[in-house]
């Protein structure tokens, strides 16, 4: 009985949630040409990370070489929004990363997408908001930090920022009200915000160029003791590097490309909208990839710009923008800046919360998460119970974290998912389609029933050592239940040796690029390994199910951009993975209460009689 009920609790944590009819709308739209899907993509990627992460990481971890962050980003994302189309084109409605993996690999990958995907939002928001109170709070002289600065103890603990930040609370309670009475992104807004966010790239690289000073990217130590001599800022925190356009060295710039990952994430609206493109495949691809280097046009040289206007070490990083501009003695621009500062912060956050209400809706109507969440006020048609509680999560971690925790929990949040969904593109493409898997069943029957039947004949291969033939010598062009399992079992391995090889990487690189011995043959051993099980992956066949979009070069192309993130992932400090963790261990007790929960339920009204077990299907 006890079997029984693990195994029924097992396949309630891979049940996938049934494919709904497509609907009729979807397939009367008009067609979306490149352009489109670009002046999408590019509205989608310029926001929040221009506003709030550029100061951040180009004061504490990157310097000048933010620049090359960004690209070592845009590469990366590329890889990740390719995978992530594939995804997409598995499942005809449009929706997000969580629906896709649902109805593809099953409940505990959903909630394991979804709930990396709201921490992202969370922490997201949560950065907007505490950038809004440092903009406003500079506009006002600091009058607001240098007084509760003075209020609270310096001595606080190291995740916790050195005051809480009031300002914040109060506009997230404010736009929590706002949402509450049904405040929403309309198109009027997108469109505004959009010209508003392709003016400030603009405007800064042109200032850049008029008041830049190339002197800044070769600066030392020197001139950062005889510029910050008598200085009272409060931001000067920390080791601020040995000069140059790499102050921090290759580990800042790999620092700064994990927490910059999140730059491009937005560009996955391409990918939703692809559908309605003639030609899916050229026009997806295409428009992630101009949308992406125009973006990284964008922010590069917004960061180069900026660091040709100020020393990296006299950056504000929370209003750097108009702060640089006040330095250089542009004061009017600065003002101006600060404004469409705040305005298009204020956008970023409602767009943020109501991705945040939409996904937690969607994961509460599916038992994923409290059902509460997704009950509607009748009189204001808006989720208040979901708004109140990640309403007031974001105000707590907004006034409690310190931002550069916060920004890196945004990418603790999105990298761990944008690895499952490769990981799930690399399975599913191996994987026999329902109907090859109950006729190869039949067959497998019917070839048992016939050697029960004739004993004379030769007893037939064993199923270990048929396994270990089909992993070079598949018995079928299609796939099959014992390819689909052999890729199973290599792609976690995969995953598993790639993991050990980034940690090598990461934590030893010059020994292991130096010769040491015993790091150098672990790491050429773990890209042997790798290699022989990648070829394995190779050598089974592919399903023939025709799709929109297909991950081209597959397996590499996949393989490729699990290392990029797990290697990004390693590059986030311990302290942030601890938070991470909590965050998790949260969201397993939710889940498994859940569906421990249901389990019992389901059992105690279709528990059979002692005498005749039943087999759950």
């Amino acid at each position: 009985m006890l079997r029984q009920y693990v195994r029924q609790f097992c396949q309630w944590l891979v049940r996938k949630r049934p494919l709904g009819p497509r609907e009729e709308s979807e397939s009367r739209r008009a067609p979306l040409s490149t352009l489109k899907l670009v002046i999408l993509g590019v509205s989608r990627i310029l926001g929040a990370s221009m506003y709030v992460l550029i100061g951040v990481i180009t004061l504490l971890i990157a310097g000048p070489a933010i620049i090359i962050c960004f690209l070592v980003v845009a590469l990366s994302s590329v890889l990740s929004e390719l995978c992530y189309a594939e995804f997409w084109s598995r499942v005809p409605p449009s929706g997000s990363a969580y629906h896709y993996s649902y109805l593809t690999m099953g409940k505990l990958c959903a909630f394991l997408i979804g709930w990396n995907v709201l921490l992202y939002l969370v922490a997201g928001a949560s950065c907007i908001t505490r950038a809004w109170s440092y903009a406003f709070d500079s506009l006002i002289g600091n009058h607001i930090s240098y007084a509760l600065e003075r209020t609270f103890s310096p001595h606080m603990p190291f995740f916790l920022a050195p005051y809480p930040d009031f300002i914040a609370l109060g506009l997230v309670l404010l736009m929590t009200g706002l949402l509450v009475l049904g405040a929403r992104v309309t198109t009027l807004m997108i469109k505004v915000f959009t010209g508003l966010n392709l003016f400030v790239p603009i405007f800064m690289i042109v200032s850049g160029f008029i008041k830049g000073d190339p002197h800044n990217w070769q600066l030392t130590e020197q001139d950062h003791r005889l510029n910050t001599s008598g200085s009272s800022s409060t931001f000067s925190l920390g080791p601020l590097g040995s000069g140059g356009f790499v102050p921090f060295a290759f580990e800042g710039i790999l620092q700064g490309a994990a927490i910059l990952f999140t730059s491009y994430f937005g560009v996955h609206g391409i990918v939703t909208a692809g559908k309605e493109a003639p030609n899916p495949q050229r026009s997806i691809s295409l428009s992630l990839v101009i949308s992406i280097f125009i973006g990284f046009l964008a922010y590069s040289g917004v960061s180069a710009a900026l660091t040709l206007m100020v020393p990296y070490y006299q950056i504000y990083p929370y209003s750097p923008l108009p702060q640089a501009f006040l330095q250089v003695g542009w004061d009017p621009a600065g003002y101006v800046m600060a404004v469409v500062l705040l305005c298009a912060l204020l956008y970023s956050f409602l767009w943020a919360m109501s991705s945040m209400l939409q996904l937690t809706c969607a994961m509460a109507a599916h038992g994923l998460l409290f059902q509460v969440l997704a009950r509607i006020h009748t009189r204001t048609g808006t989720p208040i119970m979901a708004i109140s509680a990640f309403g007031t999560l974001t105000g707590l971690m907004a006034s409690l974290l310190r931002i550069l925790y916060l920004v890196r929990l945004v990418s603790a949040g999105i990298l761990p998912a944008c690895t499952l969904v490769a990981v799930s593109v690399l399975v599913l493409r191996y994987q026999p389609d329902q109907i090859l898997s109950k006729k190869e069943k039949t067959e497998e029957g019917n070839e048992i029933s016939d050697h029960e039947a004739s004993p004379s004949e030769p007893v037939p291969e064993a199923g270990p050592l048929r396994i270990l033939k089909s992993l070079w010598f598949p018995t079928s062009n299609i796939p099959t239940r014992i390819s689909g399992q052999i890729v199973y079992g290599c792609a976690s391995l995969l995953v598993l040796l790639l993991t050990l090889l980034s940690l090598v990487l990461a934590q030893w690189p010059s020994q292991v690029f130096s010769g040491d011995p015993g790091l150098t043959t672990v790491a050429v051993l773990l890209l042997l390994l790798i290699t022989g099980v990648t070829a394995i992956i190779w050598r089974q066949p592919q399903s023939p199910t025709a799709l929109h979009f297909r991950v081209p070069a597959l397996p590499v192309l996949p393989l490729v951009s699990i290392f990029v993130n797990i290697y990004l992932m390693m590059q986030i400090t311990s302290e942030t993975w601890i938070l991470f963790g909590i965050w998790i261990a949260i969201g397993s007790v939710i889940y498994l209460g859940y569906e421990i929960r249901r389990s019992l339920a389901g059992n105690n009204h279709q528990q059979p009689p002692a005498s005749t077990p039943q087999t759950p299907d």
